[in-house]
């Protein structure tokens, strides 16, 4: 796998430790309120945080599964793609069934990534 194609999918790491930061550590914070289009005081409830760090530790882990797949995998192309495939069709479903906006807010640089696993 070429060094373009790495740096993309560092960079989709980085998204989704950020998002992981969001939804686990930051869950009542401002920044957290415009993303999510939830209000301070929605998020200030017990259930939806809940459900935001359960959601976090699933994007950090997506996060950790794509630096693996680049710095450590034996298999690094095949695993990089099965992870970036992942975030794709979970993107395209949220965009389905929540905000349009969502394919290319989450799923645009994964988009990318994949692609440049195949030219490069």
């Amino acid at each position: 796998m070429g060094l373009f194609s790495k740096g993309l999918i560092i960079l989709v790491a980085i998204e989704f430790f950020y998002i992981f930061y969001l939804e686990t550590l930051a869950t009542t914070s401002q920044t957290t309120s415009r993303i999510f289009r939830l209000s301070k005081e929605d998020l200030r409830q017990k259930s939806i945080r809940t459900l935001l760090k359960n959601q976090g530790a699933y994007n950090g882990l997506i996060a950790v599964g794509l630096l693996y797949s680049v710095f450590l995998a034996t298999a690094t192309v095949e695993l990089s793609r099965l992870i970036l495939i992942y975030i794709v069709l979970v993107a395209l479903y949220g965009s389905l069934t929540s905000d349009k906006k969502i394919i290319l807010t989450q799923g645009g640089l994964a988009i990318i990534a994949l692609i440049s696993t195949f030219i490069a």
